[in-house]
């Protein structure tokens, strides 16, 4: 006898809904006005007495993606559901959909990402307070991401860690601690890309910056963080630039002039750095530089240098000095405490947590092969991504806000539940033995509770 029941099982039943749970993002697409965006803004790819609409098709494949799919192919499961997801169409429509956005080029990716931003805008004002911009700022993240190919795909090529594959960089706005991010930028690269290219970090810049509301397009409201990949002279000039005026704070290499200047900083100079929570960070200072470090770099730069003692068993490096770990990175923020700046741009690390959904979510791997195919599927990915952030912080509270996509998928979507057919109601009754079906009616209760878009 062994631990487990023993079930019959039979392939026949009915009005049995997998995914149920995925009603929450399909009202958070209703109520973002997602689907309405993404249908105007695809209108000029849809062909005459087309059956089904292009944004549609756009919009099921990112919810496919969000819900765990990774290929084109797994919009089945949704196909399989039209009680609570809507025709869905085939495989074939749905891959001569991705070759025409692909053969449109830019166009095609404008009018996709012109929408984003346009329903961004909106579900921010829905958010309210639990808006990224509640406090009257925001904060983007660029970071490349490695992502292997496992085939001979147009563009793979042989990355620095020694694998094969694609390295995009992308940009993510950060929700704070109390909440997740949302991408707002992914420019697919060769494999080969190098780290410090500045051309890559503006471009990428500037799609982040296109994704967000008007006001914060420019000027000191917007903080831009990047690790030493970043910190380049081009790039952080274009940052500086007059009439741009971004916040900036970005990771520097420890060069040999640098490496100099931290031996001549006296111990009086070293001010103590602080954890997320205020409190001393133990064995670790931090230090402003000046002098002819900052030279044929922006005015108003700073360079603030830390120094740690290494974990136990680290290996120290040719530029850390007197046995401790350095760091540096620059700056144009005045007025606050070099120890609170120092704080502000660890917390960049925030954007490995949003690579590690979004490898969850679709880009695990590239799923077509050639580069255009591909950057719409990064769009798509995108699509998935934002629903994933804007459906919590929309619906959820508490530890819930902080779910990352497996979470939300094994405890949410997952949900079993029967679709039951009262007169001209349809009703989805989830079942009531799942531990988190209170969080899925609250979270629709309070997705309800907002306003239609008009």
């Amino acid at each position: 006898m062994g631990s487990y029941p023993r079930v019959r099982t039979e392939g026949g039943g009915r009005a049995v809904v997998s995914q149920a749970g995925g009603v929450l993002l399909v009202e958070t697409v209703r109520k973002a006005g997602l689907d309405t965006a993404i249908s105007a803004a695809l209108t000029p790819w849809r062909k005459a007495r087309a059956v089904h609409d292009p944004g549609k098709i756009l919009l099921d494949l990112a919810l496919a993606v969000a819900l765990g799919g990774d290929c084109l192919a797994d919009v089945a499961m949704l196909r399989a559901e039209p009680a609570v997801f809507g025709p869905v169409a085939s495989d074939p429509t749905v891959s001569r959909l991705i070759d025409t956005l692909a053969a449109s080029g830019e166009k095609a990716l404008r009018a996709i990402r012109a929408a984003r931003a346009e329903v961004r805008e909106h579900v921010w004002r829905l958010a309210g307070r639990e808006a990224p911009d509640a406090g009257g700022t925001v904060t983007v993240d660029l970071d490349g991401v490695l992502v292997i190919a496992h085939s001979d795909k147009e563009d793979a090529a042989p990355t620095w860690k020694r694998t094969y594959g694609h390295h995009p960089l992308m940009g993510f706005v950060d929700h704070g601690p109390g909440g997740t991010g949302e991408p707002v930028a992914a420019l697919l690269r060769p494999g080969n890309a190098g780290s410090n290219t500045a051309t890559d970090h503006i471009t990428a810049a500037q799609l982040a910056l296109a994704q967000l509301p008007k006001k914060y397009r420019r000027g000191r409201r917007t903080l831009i963080r990047t690790d030493s990949a970043g910190g380049t002279h081009d790039f952080v000039a274009w940052l500086a630039r007059r009439g741009r005026w971004l916040s900036y704070s970005v990771g520097m290499v420890i060069t040999e002039q640098v490496h100099q200047h931290v031996l001549k900083v006296p111990a009086s100079a070293w001010t103590a750095a602080v954890e997320a929570g205020g409190e001393i960070r133990d064995g670790a200072w931090v230090a402003e530089l000046t002098g002819d470090v900052l030279d044929a770099w922006p005015k108003g730069m700073r360079l603030i240098v830390r120094k740690e003692r290494p974990h136990p068993g680290a290996q120290l490096r040719l530029t850390d000095a007197d046995g401790m770990r350095l760091t540096c990175f620059a700056t144009n923020t005045l007025g606050r405490p070099i120890a609170e700046l120092e704080r502000r741009h660890r917390l960049r690390a925030r954007a490995e947590d949003r690579i590690r959904a979004a490898r969850a979510t679709g880009l695990r791997n590239l799923p077509l092969h050639r580069t255009a195919q591909n950057r719409i599927w990064l769009e798509i990915v995108q699509i998935a991504l934002d629903l994933l952030a804007w459906m919590p912080m929309l619906a959820l509270t508490g530890k819930a806000r902080l779910w990352e996509p497996r979470r939300l998928r094994l405890r949410l979507f997952t949900a079993a539940g029967q679709l039951v057919t009262t007169g001209r109601r349809r009703i989805l009754r989830l079942a009531r033995h799942w531990p988190w079906t209170g969080h899925i009616t609250a979270a629709l209760d309070r997705l309800t509770q907002l306003p239609d878009t008009g």
